[in-house]
């Protein structure tokens, strides 16, 4: 996979992310950035959700590119 489709890739994740969970800020998503741990924690933080679900909607994201 080129670093092009790669970047188009992750431009729809940060979308999708945006689009699902509204709370969180660009300054949230930077801070979370190849770092899937810290986003879960941004999920459980801002919308009370647990670790196991956290990830299941965060790979059903994945799933959806």
């Amino acid at each position: 996979m080129n670093e092009d489709i790669i970047k188009g890739k992750l431009k729809q994740l940060t979308g999708k992310v945006k689009a699902k969970w509204g709370e969180l800020t660009d300054d949230d998503l930077v801070a979370a950035e190849g770092k899937r741990d810290v986003l879960i924690g941004k999920l459980q933080e801002k919308y009370g959700l647990t670790k196991d679900k956290a990830e299941a909607q965060i790979k059903e994201l994945e799933d959806s590119l």
